[in-house]
């Protein structure tokens, strides 16, 4: 489930956390980061929850509809295309999925935002949804297409949505987009959707738990390493989140003979774009190319193999 850039971004979060409170307790931080990558299981899981609500609720909105005073000719026959989606049919025959979504849907429930109630409305009341259930053709591929774009457009854009996420887990809104992204592409394959491992095997997860660990022990080196082609930077000035990417790439090329140095680099600089100052590419990239020559040259990377240096 977990791509390996993911992965380095769960670990760089952890060890952001690390290194700021200094508590020195390298096994008690490994356990808390496990347990955040785990969070992203149950992200999934909330996220279900929160469609299967919606058609829920949707369903009866309906059937109230029927008991008012003077229904109209609508509110008596109403149409059931939301209701009856084939997309939420097939996560809801899925009984051992439906059990880990029913322990979670607390969350939409037991909150005083009526999150559902409201996104309700704006769906009911959006062009996407009246186009919807107006279409004739009733192949699944009609559903798919709408819960793809109502995912984007109103679910996971919503303001309150992001609070019940904030409230639970401060990771969320950072693993959000990984976690829609895996959701779309499960709602647009018909298939089961995958909520049972986080990691796509055990080298997966061998790999955080080495970056993490990798890094704290050699974190003293890997300072000298920076200072050293820093260009007469005090490392006080450098930015934070840049020596963290730096000392886990260090980390990679460094100690894990099986991974290719090019991915390493490749991985970071771009990682470098997304979560740290708008120079960071440029400091990264140029860093690391000086230290990865300088590596090589004192035969510190020990990596045999076709493509790996």
């Amino acid at each position: 489930m977990l791509s390996r850039r993911h992965i380095r971004l769960k670990v760089m979060q952890s060890l952001y956390a690390y290194f700021s409170t200094k508590e020195n307790n390298i096994p008690a931080s490994e356990k808390a980061m496990l347990k955040h990558i785990e969070e992203i299981g149950e992200l999934n899981l909330v996220i279900l929850s929160l469609l299967v609500e919606l058609v829920k609720y949707a369903d009866n909105f309906l059937e109230d509809g029927k008991k008012k005073h003077l229904p109209t000719a609508e509110d008596l026959d109403p149409n059931r295309r939301f209701v009856d989606n084939q997309v939420i049919t097939l996560i809801r025959e899925d009984n051992a999925l439906m059990d880990k979504i029913n322990k979670v849907s607390v969350i939409w429930l037991k909150n005083d935002y009526n999150v559902v109630r409201k996104l309700f409305k704006e769906l009911y009341q959006s062009v996407l949804y009246s186009s919807y259930i107006a279409k004739e053709d009733n192949s699944i591929k009609v559903d798919q297409r709408f819960f793809v774009n109502a995912l984007n457009d109103y679910i996971l854009n919503n303001e309150l949505v992001h609070l019940i996420f904030e409230e639970r887990s401060i990771y969320w809104i950072d693993d959000l987009p990984f976690v829609a992204t895996i959701i779309m592409g499960n709602i647009k394959s018909e298939s089961k959707m995958n909520t049972k491992s986080i990691f796509k095997d055990r080298s997966d997860k061998i790999f955080a738990l080495q970056l993490f660990r990798n890094t704290i022990n050699n974190n003293k080196q890997y300072e000298s390493i920076i200072v050293k082609f820093a260009k007469n930077w005090e490392l006080d000035r450098i930015a934070i989140m840049d020596q963290l990417f730096l000392k886990m790439a260090f980390s990679e090329i460094l100690t894990m003979e099986q991974l290719p140095v090019k991915v390493t680099m490749n991985e970071y600089i771009e990682i470098s774009k997304y979560y740290s100052t708008a120079k960071s590419k440029l400091f990264v990239n140029g860093l690391l190319d000086n230290a990865v020559k300088y590596f090589k040259e004192e035969g510190l990377i020990k990596k045999v193999g076709r493509g790996l240096v």
